[in-house]
């Protein structure tokens, strides 16, 4: 017997708080888009909505729907609304032909599209791992393998040091990796422990009997385990934080120095600074401070050193400077102070979607970029 789960028709209706940013349509958006396998959310947005981000907006999400999102399926038809003069989407089934409330039902069988495509983040979502310093240390740790084997393969049966029935059969393989450093503070923000493999548990207890089920990496004594979670969390709504942040990108992945949309990036924002999985950020290369032609210094530049010579003018801001070495925009590019320099603003060149916080570290998809994105650009709230 096929079981079904009802869900409603239409999104409630109840406003989010007060957003400053309006609203833009795509100039060629559709009136209405079939939902078909394959899509994701993002997609759908960016196909009416020029800030995909601003998808809980065009639903009239609170907070609450944010959290828990109503899922789309496949055959669902999202439909543009303009009858309350403010753009509105709205979900019809195939053959509903009115927007009026309504229940319909769905196989368990069928999948909601995801956020984004799974596939690009499927690995980040369990590694890596960002842990406190020493939490790697109280973790279950290879004692053993057979014959002494150094390094162990996938197969083999290992043995560590305890694991209890209750603590589950199912656990990854790390040992300690990069320490990850504020580049601002200097504050150290965790460890990103590599990710070696996965573990199957066969006997419990102290030792217990493990076997390697999969290697990434050579495995060798001393490594340490961590369970590997139940679930995985792909399904969240793409949006704007409801505060104001700034962080910088600490790592790209994949080797490379600059990376491109659809690239996995980490950030010195966790969730102690409120970070959540949806939350959309601006990438934000640092405006230069570059020299001024000297025919037009005298008109231009940016800062003037009144009498007091220990209070420059800083013309980017319209305030004086209270350092006594060099305003904080020459500071903060190592420069010394120069009266012909003048500072670029920062340029967007791309967004970014989080899709996995810790306390103080998470880890993103790049959503769009217009350049290459390199560790220590800017982000921020869109």
């Amino acid at each position: 017997m096929n079981k079904y789960i009802i869900t409603p028709l239409l999104l409630c209706c109840l406003a989010l708080p007060a957003m400053a940013d309006t609203v833009e349509l795509q100039d060629n958006h559709p009136e209405r888009h079939v939902v078909v396998k394959g899509d994701t959310l993002w997609g759908i947005s960016a196909k009416f909505l020029k800030d995909p981000w601003q998808w809980p907006k065009v639903w009239r999400m609170n907070r609450e729907q944010i959290k828990n999102p109503h899922r789309i399926y496949p055959g669902d038809v999202v439909v543009l609304d303009m009858s309350s003069g403010d753009p509105q989407l709205r979900l019809l089934s195939e053959n509903t032909v009115t927007l009026e409330p309504t229940v319909r039902e769905e196989a368990l069988e069928k999948a909601a599209i995801p956020t984004i495509q799974p596939n690009v983040i499927s690995p980040f979502l369990t590694q890596p791992l960002v842990i406190n310093n020493d939490e790697l240390n109280s973790a279950p740790m290879i004692v053993s393998g057979p014959d002494n084997r150094l390094v162990l393969a996938p197969g083999t049966n290992i043995y560590v040091s305890r694991v209890d029935e209750g603590d589950g059969r199912q656990w990854h393989i790390y040992r300690p990796g990069k320490v990850l450093i504020d580049p601002d503070t200097k504050a150290v923000l965790g460890t990103e422990a590599v990710y070696l493999g996965d573990a199957r548990v066969k006997k419990f207890g102290a030792p217990a009997t493990v076997e390697v089920i999969r290697a990434k990496e050579e495995i060798f004594k001393q490594d340490r385990l961590v369970p590997a979670p139940d679930t995985l969390q792909n399904s969240f709504v793409p949006r704007a934080p409801f505060n104001e942040v700034t962080g910088r990108i600490l790592t790209v992945h994949g080797g490379v120095a600059e990376v491109g949309a659809n690239s996995i990036v980490s950030i010195n924002l966790g969730t102690a600074d409120g970070m959540e999985e949806g939350h959309v950020l601006a990438i934000k290369r640092t405006g230069k401070l570059v020299q001024m032609p000297s025919g037009n210094r005298r008109e231009y530049k940016p800062y003037r050193w009144p009498e007091n010579k220990n209070k420059p003018y800083d013309w980017s801001t319209g305030a004086y400077v209270t350092s006594t070495e060099t305003p904080e925009s020459a500071k903060k590019a190592g420069e010394k102070l120069d009266p012909s320099l003048i500072k670029l603003p920062n340029e967007r060149i791309g967004l970014l979607m989080i899709f996995r916080t810790f306390e103080r570290v998470s880890y993103a998809l790049v959503m769009q970029a217009s350049d290459p994105i390199n560790v220590l650009d800017m982000v921020e709230t869109p």
